[in-house]
């Protein structure tokens, strides 16, 4: 089945480029006006010569002035996805979107004096946009190679291990012990499209055999209910996100955290190669340190992760 999402309204970054400079336009706008008021003088004074002309003049003196206090001036706005993933972004029960990837973003953008524009996409569909240059900024992704290619990345922002939720009752029907266990079993395993768990999963990816066992969502949400329902017998999520989404469904005691970990590599925050600058990814970085240095940082987590930061990881102690 063909999923079709979509198409986020994004401004063209190219667009800023195409709006004159404020202290050009100020003085195109003072010329027309002096030369206009010239003209002015000289029709005052009842020169015929240039009464003609006076009309016209002070309409292209005035409508200049006019269409450059209609233009703003150059503002820094960067398009950021969010999406339905707490505690990194969500929408809160007044209609605010948040979450500490989305808090923290803001707030980093805020002291560069820009804004962010939040655009809601999946996963896979921000990947694509990303890479496409429709989509500046993509906070919470794993560096790889492939990404690489079309993506600059900050400094890490956080260490949350991608783990295998379990229900208990496929638990002690297979003993996994490690994620290649299932290799010899029949066990469906449920994994996000296009998100990456790291490099043992990446190796068990060239297997045929482990490719069988796979079954995409692109709402991890959906996972959760068809492990409850005995569709797929484990599910690979972010550990914090999972304990929370588990927790607001109710399932918390039903589906539980594994200790087979995947991933250990910290999240970190993507930018555009076609529509951001390797100057402003310094500068997000540098406010991003100064952030960390002052305890913001700590703040800013703790108000949507409810454990301990540990300064070193950046994750929970």
């Amino acid at each position: 089945m063909t999923t079709t999402f979509p198409q986020p309204t994004i401004s063209s970054p190219t667009s800023k480029q195409l709006t004159p400079s404020r202290p050009a336009a100020i003085a195109t706008t003072l010329s027309f006006l002096t030369y206009g008021f010239i003209f002015l003088w000289f029709a005052l004074a009842g020169n015929p010569i240039f009464a003609a002309t006076t009309s016209d003049l002070a309409s292209i003196a005035f409508s200049s002035f006019e269409e450059v206090s209609a233009t703003s001036p150059n503002t820094c706005e960067k398009t950021v996805r969010w999406n339905y993933d707490p505690p990194y972004s969500l929408r809160d029960e007044h209609g605010k979107i948040t979450g500490f990837y989305i808090d923290l973003v803001q707030e980093v953008l805020t002291k560069m004096n820009c804004k962010a524009k939040f655009v809601e996409l999946p996963w896979a569909r921000a990947l694509a946009e990303l890479e496409a240059g429709r989509l500046d900024i993509l906070p919470g992704t794993l560096q790889t190679a492939e990404r690489h290619r079309f993506a600059e990345f900050s400094e890490p922002i956080n260490h949350s291990p991608n783990v295998l939720f379990m229900k208990k009752t496929a638990i002690s029907k297979f003993n996994v012990k490690h994620l290649n266990d299932i290799l010899s079993m029949n066990f469906r395993l449920g994994i996000q499209v296009n998100v990456a768990y790291g490099a043992e999963f990446d190796k068990l990816m060239k297997k045929p055999a482990f490719l069988k066992k796979l079954t995409p969502l692109y709402q991890r949400n959906s996972g959760w209910k068809m492990a409850n329902i005995d569709r797929i017998d484990g599910l690979i999520a972010d550990e914090a996100t999972g304990l929370m989404e588990l927790k607001a469904l109710g399932l918390e005691q039903i589906i539980v955290k594994t200790t087979i970990s995947l991933s250990s590599g910290p999240s970190l925050v993507a930018f555009s190669k076609q529509s951001i600058s390797k100057d402003f990814v310094q500068q997000f970085n540098q406010q991003l340190q100064t952030l960390i240095r002052n305890r913001d940082f700590e703040r800013i987590r703790e108000r949507h992760i409810p454990c301990a930061i540990s300064q070193q990881t950046l994750g929970c102690k």
